[in-house]
């Protein structure tokens, strides 16, 4: 679906590229650069992850995630404007994985793993696409992690996609493959799931996470109706902060937004008051 290849196929080109004189934030990490910052690429928990630097860092640290497709339509989608605010920024590659169980495993442990390096307890999770299942099902799973939640486009009930069970044109073969990450028996039950995005928001009303979306009113891939304006409905009812932004007439792509600061200021300034109002550990 979603991403074309070539994207992901860029971002490993872009591990090999020239090295800084900046030091390693692990022993025998590649370093290199990333939209002119100093990246930092290494194996966490077996798979391979990276964080690049900022020039200088805001206090406290903060950083964003960026749970799939980091090198897909990266300028529109705030990374680099993050960076230039302050914020560091990292990427774990786990695969086509849905936000599965076993993804989440290998989330925990990056997490775990940028905490010990110094940043911030709450990170600023970015899900594009299918990352929308990622950063939702973290997020459910661990709400003292997270600081905001970007949506993209993304897929907030994977019934829309990639099971096509409503207006998506959905994807068979990704759905397969979904309902055996997740161990589900039957397709009866993988639609019986209630851990989809739209069915977890209270735990993140409850840790007062603010939400923004980014949608083309015209998409059919990820439909909006069955996604973001489900949890966008439901998110308000439980008195939870989001704010949605709509693209008229555009589809699933191109992702982000021409100018990214609305975003970007969203962003910053929920992630560095929420990490401000944080006890120290």
């Amino acid at each position: 679906m979603m991403i074309p290849r070539p994207f992901l196929f860029l971002g490993l080109v872009l591990v090999t590229a020239v090295c800084t004189a900046s030091e390693p934030l692990w022993p025998g990490a590649t370093i290199d650069t990333w939209h002119g910052h100093t990246r930092h690429t290494t194996v966490i928990d077996g798979c391979t992850a990276w964080v690049v630097e900022p020039k200088q860092a805001l206090p406290g640290k903060p950083w964003s995630w960026c749970l799939e497709f980091p090198d897909a339509f990266t300028g529109r989608c705030a990374a680099p404007q993050l960076l230039a605010a302050g914020f560091h920024h990292a990427h774990i590659a786990v695969g086509n994985t849905f936000g599965s169980p076993p993804a989440q495993k290998h989330f925990v442990a990056f997490h775990a793993a940028l905490v010990a390096k110094g940043l911030a307890a709450k990170a600023a999770l970015i899900g594009i696409s299918r990352g929308g299942l990622y950063s939702y099902r973290f997020a459910s799973e661990n709400p003292d992690k997270v600081a905001v939640i970007y949506g993209d486009a993304p897929v907030c009930d994977f019934k829309s996609w990639p099971g096509g069970k409503g207006m998506s044109k959905g994807s068979p073969k990704d759905w397969a493959a979904l309902m055996k990450l997740y161990e589900f028996p039957t397709e009866e039950d993988a639609l019986a799931y209630l851990g989809n995005p739209i069915d977890v928001l209270s735990t993140l009303a409850e840790a007062g996470i603010p939400l923004i979306h980014v949608v083309g009113d015209a998409d059919d891939v990820v439909p909006v109706a069955e996604n973001t304006a489900i949890i966008e409905q439901r998110y308000r009812a439980l008195k939870g902060t989001i704010e949605v932004i709509h693209k008229a007439g555009v589809g699933h792509h191109p992702h982000g937004l021409d100018d990214p600061t609305p975003v970007v200021d969203f962003i910053v300034g929920h992630t560095t008051r929420r990490i401000a109002a944080t006890p120290a550990p």
